[in-house]
């Protein structure tokens, strides 16, 4: 962690979260219905984000005003891990311009920008000299460059020395896996953004059942959801309990 800090902004700059109406009844939907995983609106407010033990130090990095080391930090985290959250944390806080590695061009943006750049293990290697550009200009110009992915820099394949060696100088913030406190977070956040408000104790419960990993919060609440609709109930802690101790479950 940088001892250095810059300014920390206060609660009243974030930006406001839109609010949405609480679903207290299952919609009436048909059988077919049920089986779909509709796309949800997912809540990536500054608000939203549950800092723990496992996420402080980048959080901390992101969104509390740290200075990084030639202006540049590579976030790492398994997917599902918030480091879209972050990213678009940051974004609030500094107007940053975000980028998929896979998309790169040569384009480069006003000299002294933030741009993020996201899915590095996935940057092809036509778009490393794009990368490479961007690194310097920003570097030149007093710009800030976060670089995301699920995996060190060392592993993200880049075969143009010059970038290589820069990337791998980057330094590195991670998401470690979910504690306690966060799991029950996570899940409370999965389910509020499906504006469901499950019974009291199911959070504790469905936490203490399932992996600890993001991707398994998700997965127990999407079906918990699809159980809820298709019963006509709330998600209740017997339903919970019925739901997880079914032998495909899966988490």
């Amino acid at each position: 962690m940088i001892d250095e800090q810059l300014s920390f902004f206060a609660a009243e700059d974030w930006p406001e979260k839109p609010r949405r109406a609480a679903r207290t009844t299952a919609p009436a939907l048909d059988a077919e219905q049920l089986s779909f995983d509709w796309a949800l609106p997912v809540s990536l407010g500054p608000e939203d984000f549950f800092v723990s033990e496992s996420n402080m130090d980048a959080h901390a990095m992101i969104a509390g005003g740290l200075r990084w080391p030639e202006g540049k930090l590579a976030l790492v985290g398994p997917e599902g891990s918030g480091k879209t959250h972050l990213v678009r944390i940051w974004q609030s806080l500094t107007g940053a311009e975000r980028r998929d590695s896979r998309e790169l061009t040569a384009e480069l943006p006003p000299p002294g920008s933030a741009v993020a750049v996201e899915d590095l293990e996935s940057l092809p290697r036509e778009a490393e000299t794009a990368l490479f550009h961007l690194h310097n200009h920003l570097a030149a110009t007093g710009g800030r460059l976060l670089l995301t992915s699920d995996r060190p820099p060392s592993r993200w394949g880049v075969r143009l020395p010059d970038l290589a060696s820069r990337v791998q100088a980057t330094t590195v913030v991670r998401l470690n896996p979910p504690d306690d406190a966060l799991v029950e977070a996570l899940l409370a956040k999965q389910f509020a953004d499906r504006q469901l408000f499950p019974a009291p104790g199911v959070l504790t419960f469905v936490a203490r059942r399932i992996e600890r990993s993001h991707a398994a919060a998700a997965a127990a609440v999407a079906t918990l959801d699809r159980a809820s609709l298709s019963e006509g109930q709330r998600v209740s802690l017997a339903l919970a309990r019925r739901v997880l101790d079914s032998t495909d479950a899966g988490f």
